[in-house]
This record gives C-alpha cells, sequence and structure tokens, in this order.
C-alpha cells in the first residue's frame, strides 16, 4: 500500500471517482467506485515510481497530509 497522500472525489462529467496524487506530478486514477478507484490509483502509484527508476529521476518522499487538502 503506498503512503502517499490520495485525493479522491466524484466527477459528474466522468460519472466516476477521481484519484489525484499530488506528491507524484500526474499521477491520477479513476474507477465506478470508490475502491475500484483506491486500487487502480495504488497501481498506477507503483507505474510512476518504476518509470521514474528507469529514467534515473528523483522520487519524492510521502509527506502525509497537506495543509489545504
Amino acid at each position: 500500500m503506498s503512503k502517499c497522500e490520495m485525493i479522491i472525489y466524484w466527477s459528474d462529467t466522468d460519472n466516476a471517482f477521481i484519484v489525484e496524487v499530488p506528491e507524484l506530478p500526474g499521477c491520477m486514477a479513476d474507477g465506478a467506485t470508490y475502491v475500484e478507484a483506491v486500487k487502480q490509483a495504488e497501481i498506477v502509484i507503483q507505474e510512476w515510481i518504476d518509470t521514474a527508476k528507469e529514467l534515473n529521476r528523483p522520487i519524492p518522499e510521502p509527506r502525509g497530509k497537506l495543509m489545504y487538502a
């Protein structure tokens, strides 16, 4: 399980739950249910980290709860 912060909300436009991972630029996922969206986010977070490692890019340390979230 990821230790990154996830912001989860319902999108009427997409008719899905959206998950944003603010600590990892561009990292987002969605799902028809809350649980599905979180599961998809866990997969995308790991893929984001794997790609960053392959490209020798820095991987941010999880910061925990952000003040504005």
